[in-house]
């Protein structure tokens, strides 16, 4: 079956996107302001200067993702695609021209290339938000490996999943497997995301993440502050975070992942109330 709306590109996003989730996206860019060997350095004092002023204009928002894109493209699958390119032009230097220009790729493959990196399976039909829930499931199903049942449970209760109790006494795969097929409503898959991504900024930049100006009821899984953030900020040993390419585009992908959850949302509560005829 065809789908009747297509997903919204990353473009889109940042241009709707709270600056408090901006602000993570910078974060995680310029090493929370430090720089990177890969980043420019005006560009990440464009950057850094844009989030300490709390004011991101269109020329921010598109440079955000232009360096998401270049960091994808340093990612070794990425290399590994491009080397026909590399060896052209090293030959390329050997006659003189050179380019120090990295190479940028779309941020559809960006998110594969990132869910492979975490050995996340996904169809290779799939959408991106359909790899993205893909990525944060396989965050979430590695902070169930160090909870307990009771909290498993508590979880899965508050997610409604059927058979909580029964669900929470099996192994972590399971209960991930459990939470997919479930029918979960709009507004638990964005408070599952949310949740996943609020652990990963205060594992990786030990701070909250802000709500910011979202039209969602902002109540947070009961247990988000104790066991899954916690065993979410375990789970990142899982994205093996020995490349500095993905140091920015794992986390990047989780936050960009619960951004589109949130803009959906967001979206759904300014429709108008149909009336009846």
């Amino acid at each position: 079956m065809a789908r009747s709306l297509s997903p919204a590109p990353l473009a889109e996003i940042l241009r709707g996107a709270d600056t408090g989730d901006l602000d993570v996206l910078v974060d995680y860019i310029t090493d929370s302001g430090k720089g990177r060997m890969a980043l420019d350095n005006d560009v990440c004092a464009q950057l850094v200067r844009a989030k300490s002023a709390q004011a991101y204009g269109p020329n921010e928002r598109m440079l955000i993702e232009s360096e998401l894109r270049q960091f994808g493209g340093n990612t070794v699958a990425n290399l590994m695609r491009n080397m026909r390119g590399l060896l052209g032009s090293l030959t390329s230097s050997a006659s003189g021209s050179s380019s120090t220009q990295a190479a940028t790729v779309p941020y559809d493959e960006i998110v594969r290339d990132v869910a492979e990196h975490l050995k996340v399976e996904f169809d290779k039909y799939a959408s991106t938000p359909e790899v993205e829930d893909g990525i944060m499931n396989a965050l979430l199903a590695a902070s169930f490996e160090k909870m307990k049942p009771d909290q498993r449970e508590l979880i899965l209760n508050d997610l409604g999943i059927p058979g909580a109790a029964d669900l929470a006494q099996r192994s972590a795969a399971a209960i991930s497997a459990g939470i997919a097929a479930a029918a979960l409503s709009s507004v638990m898959a964005y408070h599952l995301s949310r949740s996943v991504a609020a652990a990963s900024v205060q594992a990786l930049l030990g701070r909250g993440l802000a709500i910011g100006a979202t039209s969602v009821i902002a109540r947070p899984i009961a247990v988000l502050a104790g066991p899954i953030g916690w065993a979410v900020t375990g789970a990142w040993a899982l994205a093996d975070m020995a490349s500095p390419a993905y140091r920015v585009t794992v986390p990047c992908v989780v936050q960009i992942a619960y951004m589109r959850k949130k803009a959906q949302m967001n979206g759904r509560q300014s429709e108008p109330t149909p009336q009846p005829a």
